[in-house]
């Protein structure tokens, strides 16, 4: 469908003697439905994306101990285990715009702090959690009590 110029169908409007409310009415019914298209045509679909929880754990052992991890997004398709190399490519941009030649982040902690959500986009890496959030572990099983007041039974999973 061809493009035509606002201010010429509004001349054509009033040439044929048409009240200046209806013709504003009709120009803004247009813009309406302009605007409308504009924002459908423009939107790309959106990105299926999975949750991944990146932990810290600096010395490798998870026993009984207190960690903390960020909550990440990246699509559903890529495997989690490039989210801490997209970490550390958005930290490299980062560290080369103007703010970070300032401030560098030199820490996956800071970088999920300190790093913009535009350049973690453009690695396809979403922080849901810019502060650490703390990890808990468990067996994994459900105890199931005993009529009798024993030791609980867990089932298995």
């Amino acid at each position: 469908m061809p493009k035509v110029d606002l201010e010429l169908v509004k001349r054509i409007l009033e040439r044929n003697e048409l009240d200046i409310r209806q013709v504003s009415q009709i120009l803004e019914d247009i813009n309406v439905e302009l605007t409308g298209q504009i924002d459908d045509e423009e939107k790309p679909p959106p990105v299926k994306k999975q949750f991944v929880i990146m932990v810290s754990d600096p010395k490798g052992d998870l026993e009984a101990k207190d960690y903390i991890g960020w909550v990440l997004q990246i699509p559903e398709e890529d495997s989690p285990y490039v989210s801490q190399e997209r970490l550390i490519r958005s930290a490299y941009e980062f560290n080369q715009s103007k703010k970070g030649r300032r401030l560098p982040v030199r820490t996956i902690g800071e970088t999920c702090e300190n790093v913009s959500t535009r350049i973690l986009k453009e690695q396809n890496i979403w922080v849901k959690t810019k502060e650490p959030v703390m990890v808990v572990t468990t067996n994994n099983k459900i105890p199931f009590e005993k009529a009798q007041k024993e030791e609980p039974v867990y089932a298995e999973a």
